[in-house]
């Protein structure tokens, strides 16, 4: 039987079973493994509100909290929510993680 790729679609090298997790967009059991996980970080004030609550606010620099949550999609809501896309043979065998994404910060002159 071929292979499609290297590790099966999973990270599971040596364990016999991982604990499945709920995708967060759909609710399909999904093992541990398997999941694409990322982080969405989102304020907490959304951006409508955020320049009413700082002319309100006492304090002159007060940061906003901001929200984590850790996102679990199963393979199809990844695709489908273009967080992971399908890659063409020789392209799957690059195993090097992908460019990191950090906003550029505009110096004040």
């Amino acid at each position: 039987m071929t292979k499609k790729r290297r590790n099966g679609g999973r990270n599971k090298h040596g364990r016999g079973h991982v604990n499945f997790q709920r995708c967060s967009n759909c609710g399909r059991a999904v093992p541990k493994d398997k999941a694409i996980k990322r982080f969405l970080i989102k304020n907490i004030v959304e951006s409508a509100a955020v320049r009413d609550l700082s002319e309100a606010s006492v304090y002159e620099s007060y940061v906003l909290p901001k929200l984590y949550v850790k996102m679990q999609y199963c393979i199809s809501c990844a695709i489908h929510s273009k967080q992971v896309r399908n890659r063409s043979r020789e392209a799957r065998k690059d195993r090097s993680p992908p460019p990191r994404f950090r906003p550029r910060r505009e110096e004040k002159k």
